[in-house]
């Protein structure tokens, strides 16, 4: 099956690693990468502690524990109070209920490493 310029494009961009400075997300697709390149795992392998690791992180959060991560940074849970707002485009005042947020806060060696 022929490729177009476009697929032939994307599949490039694709397997060429960011410019240094570069800004964007790295996907979980490229985390697997990282762990297949530098381990002895396999991609199912790979993928299926990506995916424990993501689900242990996620549990814990969900339970309200917090979860350090040496060398990362520690996320953990806050509760934010009940407010006021205003909706935009119509400056009507809302009520914004009381919720939870997750909080990540860096790691000093991670800080001093950027």
């Amino acid at each position: 099956m022929a490729r177009t310029r476009q697929t032939a494009a994307r599949e490039d961009s694709e397997t060429q690693a960011p410019a240094a400075g570069e800004r964007g997300k790295i996907s979980k697709t490229q985390i697997i990468e990282q762990v297949v390149g530098r381990t002895s795992l396999n991609r199912k392998q790979a993928s299926a502690a990506v995916a424990c690791m993501v689900e242990t992180v996620a549990d814990a959060l969900r339970s309200g524990r917090s979860v350090g991560l040496p060398g990362l940074g520690t996320l953990s849970i806050t509760q934010t109070a009940g407010r006021q707002g205003v909706r935009p485009g119509t400056s009507e005042r809302i009520q914004i209920p009381p919720g939870k947020k997750i909080r990540f806060k860096a790691a000093t060696t991670l800080r001093g490493n950027l």
